[in-house]
């Protein structure tokens, strides 16, 4: 009898620990996905650009910055990580080498980010690049055809999911997961993930419906999202598809390897003819 009752003891113990492990992931699950809240930073572009208020029909405030180029018809649509924000050094570097290809570029700030109110979450974030995408379509005039969505990190989840609903030129996936709810169950293998997780942002799900040619870019260094994430997503894609492999892990790929990381980008773009073969600045 003794010995029943400590194992009664134990299983219960366990079990107290367990479900607190559970109720602690589901309180916490947007502070580990989107790790949002970080204030704008003082870093700002060493080229003309013009921060601007992106209307809504829901009222929120939304801002942007807008980097026009005067020679570049072709916009990308910028849609950056977690744990960043439009003013981070990462995105930064990459509006610089995105300009110096011949693009203007647009990166939108998500809700909950960089001061702005709310709280972010899968569904607002696929608000706030729909209501990007529509500055760019309605007020900047840009066509379909010189419209180029880019996601890196969980902006590629975005930007997958805004490319399955609307028309573009070309996509552009750096660091893409498949699944975010497969990663977090990789992570905590012995939670049910998939029942608790309530930002899933099941990319493999959706990339069948992109109709645009995409362009893959991924590191087998990435630790955070392992490239058979990229490969997994790039398997489902549909239409024409390029995967290029760089150095240099998740963050500083495109500073450790720039001249494969944008030479692939600029010879996919090239070849969709979205931006010139020779500029000058």
């Amino acid at each position: 009898m003794r010995v029943r009752r400590i194992l009664l003891l134990l299983a219960a113990l366990v079990a107290l620990v367990y479900g607190g492990a559970i109720a602690w992931l589901v309180a916490n699950e947007t502070r580990i996905v989107f790790q949002a809240g970080r204030p704008l930073s003082a870093s700002r572009p060493d080229f003309p650009y013009q921060q601007v208020d992106l209307p809504r029909d829901d009222g929120a405030r939304q801002f942007a910055w807008s980097m026009p180029r005067g020679d570049a018809s072709t916009w990308v649509l910028f849609l950056h990580g977690n744990g960043a924000t439009v003013a981070s050094r990462v995105n930064i570097s990459h509006y610089r080498q995105l300009r110096e290809l011949g693009t203007s570029i647009l990166a939108p700030e998500y809700r909950g980010f960089a001061g702005l109110d709310g709280v972010p979450s899968e569904a607002s974030l696929h608000a706030d690049a729909r209501a990007s995408y529509q500055y760019l379509r309605d007020r900047l005039h840009v066509p379909v055809d010189r419209l180029v969505i880019y996601g890196w990190s969980l902006g590629s989840a975005v930007a997958v999911d805004l490319a399955s609903e609307v028309p573009s030129a070309a996509v552009i996936l750096e660091g893409a997961p498949a699944s975010l709810v497969d990663i977090g169950h990789r992570r905590y293998p012995f939670f049910p993930i998939r029942l608790l997780m309530r930002n899933p942002f099941d990319s493999i799900s959706k990339v069948d419906r992109i109709r645009a040619p995409m362009l893959f870019i991924h590191s087998p260094e990435d630790v955070v999202i392992p490239i058979d994430e990229g490969r997994r997503l790039f398997a489902a894609a549909r239409g024409e598809k390029t995967f290029v492999e760089v150095r240099g892990g998740h963050v500083d790929s495109a500073d450790t390897d720039p001249s494969v990381f944008f030479g692939a980008i600029r010879a996919f773009l090239e070849r969709h003819r979205l931006t010139p073969r020779m500029h000058t600045d």
